[in-house]
């Protein structure tokens, strides 16, 4: 049996060995996520397209600038006298016309609404950022748990093997029993479906995550020994509240949202305002005709143009309604937006507390395991327990010890969880988890 225990301690440190060959670590995933998650790109050329908005609000109040050029042939003849002649003669316009607001107040509205729109969507985009965060460590400690259970259902199939074959070799020698042979195999069979799942479970964890990274995953860092839990700062629940409702990114994009819909009210009210624009122009006229020879002029204008709408078929007034109606639309979004911030908030306070203490508390349980495994082991030499007792024992401190991996993995994303909805998970957070871990070899 001292055997079997060794065999099994080689079998879980070749298992350790193996999870670090060419282990990816969580920054460098972040790294290959930032270029490959195609969510991430996505929100890259949204961006993109959303700063153009302030442009083209700006674009309504600066001046436009045009040149037309039109130029004509003109063929015929004139009769007169009973003599024909031919006519031909050519007329070309040239106009340089320049155009400057001076008073129009959808141009102005429009202007605000787009940037309000550009700040939106640089708003939207944090958020993304911060959220690639969240997914890329969901994803990783989803594949390093999917890790350590594949570790732990195939160092119990292991141990399940060589006891069987010393049970069939027992009883073979009239030394065992019949019965020991059976129940040895039955878990065998069992602790090979295990391995079969954990395969599964660990090829999906592994594929998400390549996903996310567009990289293949073989193996990953894994958390060091030295692992803490440290307690939530700031301490009281206010002060994250505080912070989501000035900073986090989803309310923040909706904020924008609200004031471009207010502009949008604007912009339809100004239907009814008039428009007063200065207009300038530069003509050459080279023109002849059937009775004058060719001439030149030039001719240059400046003035100023003025529009007063008196009815548009009630459009005016149908649009500014619709315009209400949606900003309306965009307070209540923004309503409902808070609540859902503020109760993933608490959810997230409250399971970063919970974590702690499970933490603590699957610490004393993996203690507890180890010493009835070496209980147990004493027991054995002494004949008073068996050898299905141990693998048992066994057991459950694998278990607990993939239960505390567990728990530290969901203390860790809760913490990240809980700084995105306040609004303030940064990169250097990421960082700061990492440490967490041991590093590649």
């Amino acid at each position: 049996m001292r055997r079997q225990v060794v065999k099994l301690k080689v079998v879980l440190a070749l298992l350790w060995q193996f999870s670090q060959a060419q282990a990816m670590g969580l920054l460098e995933a972040y790294e290959e996520a930032l270029r490959n998650d195609p969510v991430f790109r996505s929100a890259v050329h949204e961006n993109e397209a959303g700063q153009q908005s302030a442009e083209i609000g700006l674009s309504g109040l600066l001046p436009t600038l045009s040149i037309t050029h039109a130029h004509g042939i003109n063929r015929g003849t004139i009769s007169q006298g009973g003599i024909s002649e031919p006519l031909d003669f050519n007329n070309e316009v040239t106009t340089l016309a320049l155009r400057q607001p001076l008073l129009n107040l959808e141009a102005v509205a429009g202007y605000r609404q787009g940037i309000a729109e550009a700040n939106s969507s640089q708003a939207r985009f944090a958020g993304h950022t911060h959220l690639l965060i969240v997914r890329l460590a969901e994803a990783y400690f989803n594949a390093l748990l999917a890790q350590d259970r594949l570790a732990l259902a195939n160092a119990q199939r292991d141990a399940l093997a060589e006891l069987k074959l010393v049970n069939e070799h027992m009883l073979m020698r009239g030394e065992g029993t019949k019965t020991d042979v059976l129940e040895t195999r039955s878990r065998y069979a069992l602790a090979q479906a295990e391995v079969i799942e954990a395969q599964d479970e660990w090829e999906a964890a592994r594929l998400a995550l390549a996903t996310l990274t567009g990289q293949p995953v073989t193996q990953l860092d894994s958390l060091g020994e030295a692992f803490r839990a440290q307690p939530i700062h700031p301490a009281d629940y206010e002060s994250w509240r505080e912070m989501a409702l000035v900073r986090n990114a989803e309310l923040v994009t909706q904020r924008y949202m609200v004031d471009s819909s207010k502009q949008e009210v604007e912009k339809s009210r100004s239907g009814h305002a008039p428009r007063v624009e200065l207009v300038a122009s530069l003509s050459r006229n080279n023109s002849a005709s059937f009775v004058t020879a060719d001439r030149n002029a030039r001719l240059a204008s400046v003035g100023v143009e003025v529009n007063i709408p008196l009815y548009a078929g009630g459009r005016v007034n149908a649009v500014t309604s619709q315009a209400r109606a949606n900003q309306a639309r965009t307070e209540a979004d923004l309503d409902a937006m808070t609540d859902q911030v503020l109760l993933e908030l608490r959810r997230q306070y409250q399971l970063l507390q919970s974590s702690i203490l499970r933490i603590e508390s699957l610490e004393i349980a993996v203690e507890s395991a180890q010493l009835l495994v070496e209980a147990t082991e004493k027991s054995i030499r002494g004949g008073v327990r068996i050898n299905l007792d141990l693998l048992d024992a066994q057991r459950q401190l694998f278990s607990a010890q993939v239960d505390l991996a567990d728990a530290r993995y969901n203390y860790l994303l809760a913490y990240l969880r809980l700084r995105y909805a306040a609004g303030t998970l940064q990169l250097d957070d990421l960082r700061s988890i990492s440490g967490y871990f041991v590093a590649s070899k």
